[in-house]
């Protein structure tokens, strides 16, 4: 239960509630555990009623009909305050693994924040949802039904056992022969369930993950009409999941049979040595009656002993998986507290950059400086560094060596959410989510309101499409915008950004998937968002750097042109080149 430690933080923090819910277990099992003994008081009052009949003697009947009717009521009484406190453990137990499961689920999510572009390029979508929810849902029922059952099951031994003790301890003893069996048994078996539900949650990963890419990409699948394929390959991996599953239930089928088992021994010991006894006249008959109810009132905990087992063992493999995530340090760290408003000046000294997952070197000893109020723009063939520069401005990664300064501070010192809360970055590839275009374009700015975001939206040219749908601002968007054409998704990206009003622009090679002259018209309005702030704009097309205060055009890492378009238009060079082959392209 190493990975289970990890929760003991929770129990403290919610040790008032357990303690009282463990309060109130202890009073259901001492009141339903008095049941068997007025049982066996009523058995012993009518067995010496009649031993007193045969005897000759006439023994007063009413004194028996008033025992038995008072214990009837004593019994009805007991069930009902037991079954009052049982209702009130659930009530108290049950619910504090909830808000345990509620925190844990926060802390993660937190995490998942917190963690680094780096790790999510590492680790699959589906394996992350699966230990957020079906993950964390094992370890709730540790804190649940296992601390549950096992207080229940621990405190119903404790008084039972102290109850028949004190009624017999040679029967009670005979009655425990079969346990020392049962413990071995469910040491043996919880080893193998620990095993196998490590195997069976990393497959639920697996199907997660392969889902969730065929959902994402299901245009894909079905321009290339590979259906067959995908439902092939789900077949062959839900198969597999379907057999540890199964491999995993065998071993777990092996508890309640091995319980009732053991059950009957006892009771049959009861019956054998009790009888015995009794014919001996050791002991009463209501002594076997009680002893036989005791036994079968813990038929139950010890049955759920193996149900616990599993739980817990469940439970450490999922938590062992939750760990792996919640013991990573992000790369990216927040190193100030301290308020920061940024001008928006950014100096690059001999910045290089090498991403640790594929040893590409990225950037090679990058300098250059963009003043507050400029705009600088990035050229360069695919795979030249240009996302990377943005990605370094917005922390995004680390550089892996070089200074990068912010209004003359180095950006590691500078407090991170508030940096980035300084920025309105539209990336290569917009992501919109599943809601409507106007909360979309509102995700830029939370409080904005109806006119803010239709202002935005001419800025970037959309206003028109979005009027034309059907419900307008209030149109329903498909995962990831799929309702939406490429240029659509790219123009509601930069409303987003533009609603932020931020002292920081970054544009990442937004106007791919835009017409030439629309892009005319969003850089025209571009130019008026941008004046007095710091802009970035990487393209491929000339036309939308030409109006930059400063270029830089990039080559494998390197900054190979430097100058504003008039003055690298003059020389020869890879500017001159591109110029040269849009303009013609232009005029064709």
């Amino acid at each position: 239960m190493k990975a289970l430690q990890y929760l003991n933080k929770y129990f403290l923090k919610y040790k008032w509630r357990l303690l009282i819910g463990i309060f109130i277990t202890i009073l259901s099992k001492i009141l339903s555990l008095q049941i068997p003994r007025v049982i066996s008081g009523s058995l012993n009052s009518v067995e010496n009623y009649l031993t007193h009949k045969k005897a000759g003697a006439n023994p007063d009947v009413s004194e028996v009909r008033e025992d038995l009717l008072w214990n009837i009521l004593t019994i009805v009484g007991l069930a009902i305050l037991a079954g009052f406190f049982t209702f009130l453990m659930r009530q108290t137990i049950i619910v504090t693994s909830r808000l345990i499961e509620f925190d844990l689920k926060n802390e993660i999510y937190q995490q998942y924040q917190r963690l680094s572009t780096n790790f999510y390029k590492k680790n699959r979508t589906g394996d992350l949802m699966n230990r957020i929810s079906e993950d964390v849902s094992k370890v709730r029922m540790y804190f649940g039904p296992a601390v549950m059952y096992t207080m229940n099951m621990l405190f119903l031994f404790i008084v039972g056992l102290t109850q028949m003790f004190k009624v017999d301890a040679k029967l009670t003893l005979y009655t425990l022969i079969p346990f020392p069996i049962l413990s071995i048994s469910i040491f043996i078996i919880s080893k193998v369930i620990h095993k196998k539900s490590t195997i069976v949650q990393q497959y639920l990963s697996k199907l997660t993950t392969y889902n969730q890419e065929f959902f994402s990409g299901i245009n894909v699948v079905k321009s290339y009409g590979i259906e067959s394929v995908v439902m092939r390959d789900f077949r062959t991996l839900a198969n597999e999941s379907k057999e540890k599953n199964i491999s995993l239930s065998k071993v777990q089928a092996l508890f309640f049979p091995l319980m009732i088992l053991l059950i009957g021994i006892s009771n049959l010991t009861v019956i054998y040595i009790g009888g015995k006894q009794y014919i001996a006249g050791e002991i009463q008959i209501g002594v076997i009656a009680e002893f036989i109810i005791y036994v079968n009132m813990l038929t139950w905990p010890v049955a759920v002993v193996g149900w616990v087992t599993s739980i817990v063992q469940q439970a450490e493999a999922s938590q062992k998986r939750i760990n792996e995530f919640l013991e990573v340090i992000p790369e990216i760290q927040n190193t100030s507290s301290e308020p920061f408003e940024t001008d928006g000046k950014i100096e690059f000294k001999n910045v290089s950059l090498t991403y640790d997952d594929t040893n590409i070197e990225a950037l090679k000893n990058i300098s250059f400086t963009v003043n507050s109020g400029e705009t600088i723009a990035i050229l360069g063939k695919t795979g030249s560094g240009k996302s990377s520069i943005v990605n370094l401005v917005s922390r995004l990664y680390d550089a892996t060596s070089g200074t990068i300064l912010v209004d003359e501070k180095p950006i590691k010192g500078i407090n991170l959410n508030q940096l980035r809360s300084d920025i309105g970055f539209v990336p290569q590839d917009p992501f919109l989510f599943s809601d409507t275009i106007a909360n979309n374009i509102k995700f830029g700015k939370e409080n904005a309101n109806k006119e803010e975001i239709i202002e935005a939206a001419k800025k970037a040219v959309v206003h028109q499409n979005v009027i034309d749908f059907k419900e307008g601002y209030d149109t329903i968007l498909g995962e990831r915008g799929v309702t939406l054409s490429g240029g659509q998704k790219q123009r509601i990206s930069i409303a987003r950004a533009i609603i932020k009003k931020p002292q920081i622009l970054i544009f990442d090679d937004c106007l791919s998937a835009v017409d030439t002259e629309t892009e005319e018209k969003i850089l025209g309005n571009l130019e008026q968002v941008s004046e007095n702030k710091t802009t970035f704009i990487i393209s491929h097309r000339v036309s939308s750097a030409k109006n930059a205060d400063k270029i830089i055009v990039l080559e494998e890492g390197h900054v190979i042109q430097q100058g504003s378009h008039n003055q690298l238009i003059k020389e020869d060079g890879y500017y001159k080149d591109i110029y040269e082959q849009q303009l013609l392209e232009k005029e064709f």
